[in-house]
Parts: C-alpha cells; structure tokens; sequence
C-alpha cells in the first residue's frame, strides 16, 4: 500500500508538472481544449444549429453568449488522476490499458454533458452558471475520476502478495 501511495504521489506531481510546462500547455493542454470545445459545439449543433467553436471558445450566434474552455475546465486534471492512480496500481499492463482508455472516456463524456449543461445555463442564469460551474462541476469531474479508478480496480485480477 505504501509502494502505491508513493508512486501515485510521484506520478501525480510529475504529470501535473508536465501539463503546467509551456512544452505540456503548448502540445497537448491546449490542442486537448480545442479539441472537448470542438466535440461540445458539435454535440450541440445538432440541436442548436447556431452553436460554433473557435479555438477554446464555444459560443452561439443567436444570443452572442460565449463560454471559453479554460484549464480545469478541460477534464485535464480528472484524467492525469486517473492516470496516475491507474499507472501506480500493480496490475496486469493490459489491464491498465484498457482502465485508461474506458477511463478517460468516462471522464471525458461527462466533462462534455459539463459544459453544454453549463453553456445553456448560462445562457438562462449567471449566478446558477457560477454556482454549478464552480461547485457542483469541479467536484463531480473529479468524483468520476476517483469512481472509475475504483470500479477498474474491482475489476482487475487482485495484485499477488508480497513476499517477506
């Protein structure tokens, strides 16, 4: 369990440090943006024709109203904790990889319900627009990052003992 602690802490520390670099920002933060700001504008013109993204911006061209994607906004930080916690367990490489790739799915769905729920309602209400974005959001991204982790880890073959 130590051993666990330890390299989740290491692997935490180092990725976020990572995604903090100008290298890390430039060639995958912001490129990662661009692309959930992209996947959210579409997911909505399908029903809101008028909904468009450029760059990290998403916004409608019916009401002007425009909401910018910005760090921990991204679902960024949700999945280097997942990574990490996923990349520290002791299991089977397979396995790790497809806890990532269903992990990061998951992190990511929700992420783009986040902020198409928080586009429209900002559209309807700033002050429940700041309240859901800044409390209720930040704190579910993040618990479907933890929950994932913990469903993958019931689901991988339990780690061999140590020996003495």
């Amino acid at each position: 369990m130590l051993r666990f602690a330890v390299t989740f802490l290491v692997l935490l520390v180092a990725l976020f440090a990572i995604e903090l670099t100008p290298p890390g920002k430039a060639y995958f933060v912001d490129p990662w943006t661009n692309l959930v700001a992209r996947a959210s504008a579409g997911l909505m013109a399908w029903m809101d024709p008028g909904v468009i993204a450029q760059g990290a911006t998403v916004a409608s061209t019916k009401t002007g109203f425009a909401v910018t994607i910005l760090a921990g906004c991204n679902g960024v930080e949700a999945m280097l904790v997942l990574v990490a916690g996923v990349l520290a367990y002791p299991a089977p490489w397979r396995h790790r990889l497809i806890g990532l790739a269903i992990g990061i799915v998951a992190i990511q769905a929700l992420n783009l319900l986040r902020i198409v729920s928080l586009f429209y309602l900002g559209q309807w209400d700033r002050q429940w627009f700041e309240w859901a974005h800044l409390y209720l959001w930040q704190a579910l991204i993040m618990l479907d990052a933890v929950v994932v982790w913990l469903l993958w880890i019931r689901a991988v073959p339990a780690p061999a003992p140590a020996r003495a």
